[in-house]
């Protein structure tokens, strides 16, 4: 069975996360530069299976797009353009970066640690891609 991969695309970094091959557990699989996302795709999709991708949909409480809505479009045309037979659903991130944060305090993290943006990129697309499943599989 493929994979879903979920993107959680930002201005310097881009966290990457995946499920298994049977979609029961999301993973995260790394946080890369965002500006060789389609290049690092490009080699992945090369390699494994994957059958849908979900890109994060940045939103503010009231549901409007943030400020940063207009960068994850420009990159949603370019991952369109480049993969256009690939499915892909674009999902809402409120709270992940914060979900992300208290699970690395949960998980024990020194606070040097937790001051990594990378890993907190890379658990926020992982949130991403386990709530994806939870909703999916009821």
């Amino acid at each position: 069975m493929p994979r879903i991969l979920a993107i959680d695309y930002g201005l310097k970094r881009t966290g990457i996360a995946v499920t298994d091959e049977m979609q029961i557990i999301a993973s995260g699989l790394t946080t890369i530069p965002s500006e060789t996302a389609i290049t690092f795709l490009k080699d992945y999709f090369a390699k494994e299976k994957v059958e849908r991708v979900l890109i994060g949909e940045p939103k503010q409480m009231d549901y409007t797009p943030s400020e940063s809505a207009r960068l994850i479009e420009a990159f949603v045309e370019k991952f369109k353009n480049n993969f256009p037979d690939l499915p892909f659903e674009r999902v809402d991130e409120r709270f992940t970066s914060k979900m992300a944060f208290q699970t690395m305090i949960d998980s024990g993290l020194k606070k040097k640690q937790r001051q990594n943006k990378a890993l907190i990129d890379e658990i926020s697309a992982t949130i991403m891609l386990q709530d994806y499943l939870s909703r999916k599989n009821f």
